[in-house]
């Protein structure tokens, strides 16, 4: 594929990598120097890189504690293999490597074409948005789920998302960057203007909002049976639904060897009750990871039972608070 590397701002990026120094994170100076490095390189260096990159971090599949905790749930502990954390973190390895390649990709004129044949659902997702009820894809952390946006804003225009605020704030600064420049509106987690009345402006004037819906980063989540344990996921996609009568459908990600592949449900339908809205959500979640588990980019712990007590019991105060 022959990829434009022009970069329309080099002066943000020198600004963003000079701060990103400044802050003396590491990881904040990996990212960025990724952005501008990653995308000049040949496309079978990359990938050899990468590979041996995410190969290394498995320990050939022999390490990763909490992944293999986290298969374990999806696909039984007699099934996490060496093979299967190896190729799970191959796969979180080739989102990275896309991320940092995907502001020329996206300038691919063929990137839609090859994208929208791969979706299983594209009539039910055309027919959500030309309804003119204001969408809601939610989806976990699987595939490429920046790519699913591109496709998104590709073919149907710019959509509304949330982003976690990461520190330094220059990376988060930079994250920003990168996703609006593919076409998103991005609105911060916390630090800024509450985000959920905004996105209920956006889906009740009949736009498109899509929202990552495995992990509860605010600690607010409601109780839920993910692959038989309890985990608490964010409601803010079932409220939302719920208060402005927009569709809710579940969207998934996942790799092909050459590609990339997406579905999305059918609609789910939102009462009164927030936890069941939520449970029929994290069910669709349960049965596209459990078709491509190691797909499913989840690290960190999820399940209640994995979690420390004092990270549970500040998580509970917070809803209480919320609640109140």
């Amino acid at each position: 594929m022959d990829c434009n590397h022009n970069d329309p701002d080099p002066r943000g990026w020198v600004s963003e990598f000079g701060g990103a120094v400044r802050s003396g994170d590491p990881a904040a100076v990996g990212y960025l120097l990724g952005w501008r490095v990653v995308r000049w390189l040949p496309a079978p260096v990359a990938r050899m890189l990468f590979t041996i990159g995410a190969d290394l971090a498995s320990d050939r599949g022999r390490g990763m504690e909490q992944l293999r905790a986290n298969l374990s749930r999806v696909v039984g502990p007699e099934n996490v293999t060496r093979s299967l954390v190896r190729a799970s973190v191959r796969s979180y390895a080739r989102y990275w490597l896309e991320a940092f390649r995907l502001p020329s990709l996206a300038k691919d004129d063929d990137l839609l074409g090859r994208l929208a044949p791969n979706v299983v659902g594209l009539s039910t997702l055309d027919a959500a948005v030309a309804s003119g009820r204001g969408l809601i894809l939610v989806l976990p952390h699987t595939g490429n789920w920046d790519m699913a946006g591109v496709l998104m804003a590709q073919r149907y225009g710019s959509f509304t998302t949330v982003a976690e605020r990461l520190r330094p704030e220059v990376l988060y600064d930079a994250f920003v960057r990168f996703r609006t420049g593919l076409g998103f509106e991005v609105l911060p987690l916390t630090g800024g203007p509450a985000p959920f009345p905004i996105l209920r402006e956006r889906l009740e004037s009949g736009g498109t909002v899509c929202l990552m819906g495995e992990r509860d980063l605010r600690k607010t989540g409601v109780p839920v049976e993910f692959f038989g344990e309890i985990a608490r996921m964010p409601s803010g996609a079932v409220r939302l639904a719920r208060d402005t009568g927009a569709a809710l459908h579940v969207a998934h990600s996942y790799f092909t060897p050459d590609g990339w592949g997406f579905s999305v449900s059918d609609e789910i339908s939102v009462g009164s009750d927030i936890t069941a809205g939520v449970q029929k959500m994290a069910d669709i979640f349960a049965a596209n990871i459990a078709a491509y588990p190691a797909d499913w980019h989840m690290l960190q712990p999820l399940w209640l039972a994995d979690l420390d007590a004092d990270r549970l019991e500040r998580g509970l105060d917070r809803r209480e608070g919320d609640a109140g």
